[in-house]
């Protein structure tokens, strides 16, 4: 898809979105995410084992990160979805501001997410 620069979403309009989740979890996820158009696209990364403080104790757990793209419109929503279907009681959900990208890449993040 060709546009021009003035036609091109800003990088304000773009989120990357970290989320951790055990792995049957976070692959429920990820296809719901997209299918629901909250996402333009998420990648699961490898195993990682995270190390962490809950209520007192010092805890760990095998998951997996995904890493979501989506707009800053849909961002609400989609924090709604993960938080009503994720198994912990406190997710991990950040959003990071994209600050350069691949215009034709941003457009097709908005196209992804309508």
């Amino acid at each position: 898809m060709a546009t021009s620069a003035d036609e091109s979403p800003s990088t304000e309009q773009i989120l990357l979105v970290f989320v951790s989740a055990p792995a049957d979890a976070a692959a429920t996820l990820t296809q719901n995410l997209v299918a629901e158009r909250l996402a333009a696209c998420v990648q699961l990364g490898p195993a990682l084992r995270s190390v962490y403080r809950w209520h007192g104790k010092v805890e760990q757990a095998e998951e997996v990160q995904l890493q979501i793209k989506t707009t800053r419109g849909n961002y609400s929503a989609l924090q709604a979805h993960i938080r009503e279907r994720h198994p912990y009681e406190l997710p991990e959900i950040l959003a990071v501001d994209v600050t350069a990208a691949l215009p034709e890449y941003l457009q097709w993040i908005v196209d992804q997410t309508r």
